[in-house]
């Protein structure tokens, strides 16, 4: 504002100083053209250099609406934008991806049974040594307490009145009533896979322990009779 002020006034008194003077016309014409001239052009730029240039409107909009799409994202609850992914297990495979235990290197072997966890966990004292999925009994079916692994054990069975059977049985109590064994077969021995796929998540037998094949087979295979067994 100040500079403005300072250009009018010398606008002013060369003006002045031009009338008061005795300059030929033609002279006096040339002399009033850039003493009023110039100081204009010096004006006009100065004053331009100060004046802001606007943002472009569309410039503004994409700008505010990507701030907007990240303040809603940022304020969206954790259990929407989270989903419930349940792990699809393989029942045709170890429940781990390491060698099963060396029992001649634990003598105070037991199994572990978890209702509520749906798994079995293979300890030597309180130290777990693996841990399988398994799928127990509907309706709390399963037997609860401490038992033993007993006599009888095969390599497959079919029950009538359930019409599914199963492969590498073990008996644990009421000698071939309650088991550890596979995923449920079908009248031909066929796995049934909407049964197995409860494997470690829900119960789905009438009592037994169903395990995954390589871990049913496992227990058949190598537990001892008179290994512990705990249903809690």
């Amino acid at each position: 504002m100040k500079t403005l002020t300072h250009f009018w006034d010398r606008i002013v008194f060369t003006v002045r100083f031009l009338r008061s003077h005795h300059f030929k016309p033609k002279f006096r014409k040339q002399l009033f053209f850039f003493a009023v001239l110039v100081p204009v052009c010096l004006v006009t730029i100065i004053t331009g250099q100060h004046v802001e240039k606007p943002v472009p409107a569309a410039t503004i909009f994409r700008t505010g609406t990507t701030l907007a799409k990240v303040n809603q994202s940022s304020h969206q609850p954790t259990s929407k934008v989270a989903l419930n992914v349940t792990k699809q297990i393989d029942w045709q495979a170890p429940s781990e991806n390491q060698p099963y235990p060396d029992l001649t290197q634990h003598p105070n072997l037991s199994l572990v049974v978890s209702l509520n966890k749906q798994r079995v966990f293979v300890k030597d004292g309180a130290k777990t040594l693996y841990t399988m999925y398994a799928s127990t009994g509907i309706d709390d079916s399963t037997p609860h307490g401490h038992f033993k692994i007993q006599s009888e054990r095969g390599y497959d069975f079919f029950n009538p009145e359930e019409q599914m059977g199963a492969h590498y049985y073990t008996s644990f109590y009421l000698h071939g009533t309650y088991l550890f064994h596979t995923v449920p077969t079908d009248i031909n021995g066929q796995y049934i896979e909407a049964e197995a796929a409860k494997l470690g998540q829900k119960p789905g037998s009438h009592g037994c322990v169903r395990l995954s094949i390589p871990d049913a087979k496992w227990i058949f295979e190598t537990v001892p009779t008179g290994t512990p067994v705990v249903i809690e």
